[in-house]
């Protein structure tokens, strides 16, 4: 299958992208990533409730950009379309390193967490319609807010708490969010999408199927194809199909497995034989670096000023039945829908979780995934638009459910890791089942 050795050839419980990082840079960098989103964030509320709300929101709404082309965006809007490609083009470059080499390529081992992410979509959108059903339809456009997991904040949690936590269970976690993020994908171009405009739709295919021809023969000369995933992104943007699901089909056309033509020199084995990577991992170990510390962090900071308006602004907030549905989807939905399906999908034959998972982990580990924060304030703009008082009410219940899921989910795997933690103390015999530190990364 391939010309050369490359970093595929992996044990198969390898953790979504960690597959070309290791496991251990993988929470390194996802937890600066969730620091980084928490000061954006924290920074974005202050000047947002300060003297300098004014200046902060004449920033976030100014516009510029060719009128002609259907890009003279608000900076808030840049952001949102713009630099959330980027995050974007890196969930589509960890798709794909999935269904080629990752877990997703074999169904067996692929199926539970591929449920859990269905559920875990599924049971929130579920409990925010009904939440809004008697709000009227406008309420309930924001059904799919809820139904996102936030990969950093999430990753970042665990490794902060969870140090001697089953390897098994980050594995879990994190293919879990790489499924969600597709389905985050496909609901963004099948129910946000007003109408579409077929002739710049066509002619995107065109920069897109030459990039692809690019990477595939082993181009990667960035003033090549930069332009021509803008023109891609510009064209998607211009056909009313929201322009980060260029990001998503770019990342789809870089090759995952190392060729002839199509790879990048990683290193030697013992033997002194070259190690190769395919694109996809080289491209992601760069633009993940990008997509962390600057597209982000940028987004949360313009989406994330929400004015409150004091105590009294939080109570009229939390009287809106739309921040009631997304609180309610992501501190009871996101668990409830992860680990009923879970269980209910390891009653059938052949179909267990990992030996050292322990279902009070799943439990915990679902309450973080209810951390929706960057793909649920994307929905909720698509939802109710930028500015608008529900989209004000969006921001504080995607924040308040973020912070209490990932408050209850932090308990529950902090004592867990307590337990973990004395069972690995030396003198002890480590009980069945039992993990190795997460600095380990022989177990993925």
């Amino acid at each position: 299958m391939t010309d050369a050795p490359n970093h595929h050839e992996l044990p198969a419980d390898q953790a979504p992208h960690s597959i070309w990082r290791g496991i251990h840079q993988t929470l390194q960098q996802d937890t600066v990533g969730g620091a980084l989103l928490v000061v954006a964030t924290a920074l974005a509320l202050v000047l947002a409730n300060t003297g300098a709300s004014d200046f902060y929101l004449s920033v976030r709404d100014f516009t510029f950009g060719p009128e002609a082309l259907h890009l003279n965006l608000s900076v808030g809007a840049w952001a949102a379309d713009g630099l959330l490609a980027i995050f974007f083009f890196v969930v589509g470059l960890e798709l794909k390193e999935e269904f080629v080499a990752g877990k997703l390529r074999n169904p067996k081992t692929a199926a539970l967490p591929i449920a859990a992410a269905v559920g875990g979509v599924a049971v929130p959108a579920l409990i925010y319609v009904l939440v809004n059903l008697q709000s009227g339809p406008d309420a309930l456009q924001g059904w799919a807010i809820p139904a996102a997991t936030d990969i950093a904040f999430a990753v970042a949690v665990i490794a902060v708490v969870g140090k001697f936590l089953p390897p098994a269970l980050r594995t879990f976690l994190l293919t879990l969010a790489v499924v969600d993020d597709l389905i985050a994908i496909s609901i963004i171009a099948i129910f946000y999408t007003d109408h579409i405009e077929f002739v710049p739709l066509a002619l995107a295919a065109v920069p897109l199927a030459i990039f692809a021809v690019l990477v595939q023969r082993g181009v990667r000369a960035w003033w090549i194809l930069i332009p021509l995933g803008l023109a891609t992104w510009a064209l998607i943007h211009a056909s009313g199909i929201h322009a980060t699901v260029a990001g998503v089909l770019l990342g789809f056309m870089v090759p995952v497995v190392a060729t002839k033509r199509a790879r990048v020199r990683v290193g030697e084995d013992a033997s002194g034989k070259p190690i190769y990577d395919g694109l996809a991992a080289h491209f992601a170990d760069r633009w993940s670096v990008v997509s962390t510390a600057v597209a982000v962090p940028i987004f949360a900071f313009f989406s994330a000023g929400v004015v409150i308006g004091g105590l009294s602004g939080l109570v009229e907030s939390f009287q809106d039945t739309i921040a009631l549905g997304i609180v309610a989807g992501l501190v009871l939905g996101k668990p409830l829908g992860i680990t009923l399906t879970t269980f209910l999908v390891t009653r059938l034959p052949g179909l267990r979780l990992d030996p050292s998972i322990r279902w009070v982990d799943l439990i915990g580990m679902a309450f973080v995934a209810g951390i929706g924060f960057t793909v649920s304030l994307l929905v909720g703009e698509l939802s109710f638009g930028v500015g608008s008082e529900s989209d004000d009410h969006v921001k504080v219940g995607v924040l308040a459910g973020s912070l209490i899921a990932a408050a209850i989910g932090a308990a529950i795997l902090s004592a867990r890791n307590r337990v973990y933690r004395r069972e690995l103390t030396p003198g002890r015999d480590l009980t069945p089942g039992s993990s190795t530190p997460s600095g380990d990364d022989s177990r993925g």
